[in-house]
């Protein structure tokens, strides 16, 4: 979860002035929500693909495939997000790195780094992912708690600095947040690589998530209480502008060190991951074989290799665009599927509870995670905005054709 959105997010918040921070609240409760969800869905089908067998076993062979398609396409244009970012906060130490083309031959070097260290091994994947884990929060945690000293309340008033509506300021900055949560579903994809499943999935989720919220929003009122709105709003790095207040020239690269850090650690966890969804269609015969195939170290490495070679193409396409642009075009493109798959994931929980499945029972606690877990995935897709909603269409109509290939294949 912690990646690239807490080092970029606040700059999109500071619009709406404290309001913002509802954003967080509102997004936190959503995927704590949907988190134990998918820890309890886990420990009952502890098998890799994360939305995708939970959604099949639910509502059937294609419902689950579209799912599992839109949410390795959605890992596609977050990898490239993501290593964007990288790149960006690199460019502090090496200008020339963001400077045209080299933005995205930066971003493809990193891939393929990653990609061959994920290919070779999935336990060398993990270990990297600890290491990174441990270094990418030490920054964070030094602004949130430094920032304490420095808290001016006045940069709170007005409350909603936007020009809109309260509940309208709510929902965007609601929306906004919830990408940085991304990821809360990551520990239940490999679940066939994790040793027992059934009940380390459901404590990483559920533990992961809660310390994510904490540090989230402790960092984000901290931020907000050292630069006034306006100078986050309109800062490229506003963590490291924040360090600079504090602590003088030179702590800025201290911040920048903990982005590029915390992104490469958080394009890890994604080039992993982006092995797993195709294993599991092909292990269902649902795209080809080759993806099933795991080599010596038990990694998937085709699809690994597959899925950075389409993150390439989407890099090298839009080259030609500035940073900004391409950034938001892979953000765009993100949004919506992966909703998709969580809003899959609390149709699946709900309609388990309703039918007496896997030990599920309706109650007044399932019935109002199913309300809140449906009802929070679909006002979180209609917060996203019409053209992504278009574009995450789009990208889902393209999964038709190749299941109904492999399903013509099959006969």
């Amino acid at each position: 979860m912690i990646g690239s959105g807490i080092f970029t997010l606040p700059s999109a918040l500071a619009q709406f002035g404290g309001i913002g921070l509802t954003g967080w609240v509102i997004a936190a409760a959503g995927a704590l929500v949907l988190a134990k969800m998918f820890g309890q869905l886990s420990k009952v089908i502890p098998k890799t693909g994360g939305a995708y067998p939970y959604s099949r076993e639910a509502f059937g062979e294609f419902t689950g495939f579209i799912v599992a398609w839109g949410y390795w396409l959605s890992i596609w244009s977050t990898n490239a997000a993501i290593s964007l970012t990288f790149t960006g906060y690199l460019s502090i130490f090496i200008p020339q790195v963001g400077e045209g083309i080299n933005t995205a031959l930066t971003s493809i070097g990193v891939i393929w780094i990653l990609t061959a260290i994920n290919s070779r091994s999935i336990y060398l994947g993990g270990k990297t992912q600890v290491l990174t884990t441990v270094l990418k929060i030490i920054p964070i945690l030094v602004v949130a708690f430094a920032g304490i000293l420095f808290f001016q309340p006045e940069h709170f008033s007005p409350f909603n600095l936007s020009q809109s509506s309260d509940i309208k300021a709510i929902t965007t900055a609601s929306a906004l947040c919830l990408f940085a949560f991304m990821g809360l579903e990551a520990a239940s994809v490999p679940a066939g690589h994790i040793k027992n499943p059934e009940t380390t999935i459901s404590k990483a989720t559920m533990l992961g998530t809660s310390i994510v919220v904490v540090i989230y929003i402790f960092s984000t009122i901290s931020l907000f209480g050292i630069l006034p709105p306006t100078e986050v709003q309109n800062s490229l790095a506003p963590f490291s502008d924040a360090a600079q207040k504090m602590f003088g020239h030179g702590a800025e690269y201290f911040l920048a060190a903990g982005a590029c850090i915390s992104t490469f650690g958080g394009l890890n966890t994604w080039i992993l991951v982006q092995g797993q969804m195709p294993m599991a269609l092909a292990q269902d015969k649902l795209l080809p074989k080759v993806f099933s195939k795991k080599n010596k170290n038990d990694t998937p490495a085709f699809g690994i290799i597959i899925s950075s070679l389409f993150i390439t193409l989407l890099l090298i396409m839009n080259q030609s665009k500035n940073f900004s642009s391409m950034y938001s075009f892979m953000v765009l493109l993100t949004a919506v599927t992966v909703l998709v798959s969580y809003l899959a994931t609390a149709a699946a929980y709900t309609y388990f509870s309703v039918k007496g499945i896997h030990g599920f029972k309706l109650s007044i606690k399932t019935g109002l995670f199913s309300i809140v877990g449906i009802g929070f995935s679909i006002w979180m897709i209609i917060g996203s905005g019409l053209e992504a909603i278009l574009w995450g269409a789009v990208g889902l109509l393209l999964g038709i054709p190749i299941y109904i290939w492999k399903k013509r294949q099959a006969k």
